[in-house]
């Protein structure tokens, strides 16, 4: 338990950042996921469209701090290489 007032400040500070991230997430795996229902849809321009938003999205991600740099580049290529195989 946090005893001094450093301690609970930080605290706060973690929970706030928590919600914020996780919200963060949430939003970026809703992009992920429409794209891949749009993969799995087999319609390439819908896919395409989907992959262009979804992009921006991860790599805000990235620079919050929610993913790591390789970690949004690697779910970006393997995307781009499957709407790259639907046609």
């Amino acid at each position: 338990m946090a005893n001094t007032p450093q301690s609970k400040k930080r605290a706060r500070q973690n929970e706030r950042r928590f919600a914020v991230n996780k919200a963060r997430r949430s939003r970026i795996r809703t992009f992920l996921r429409r794209v891949d229902e749009a993969i799995l849809s087999g319609d390439k321009d819908a896919a395409q469209a989907a992959l262009r938003t979804a992009q921006p999205e991860l790599m805000r991600g990235v620079t919050k701090g929610v993913y790591h740099k390789n970690t949004a580049s690697r779910k970006m290529s393997r995307l781009s290489a499957r709407v790259k195989a639907l046609s």
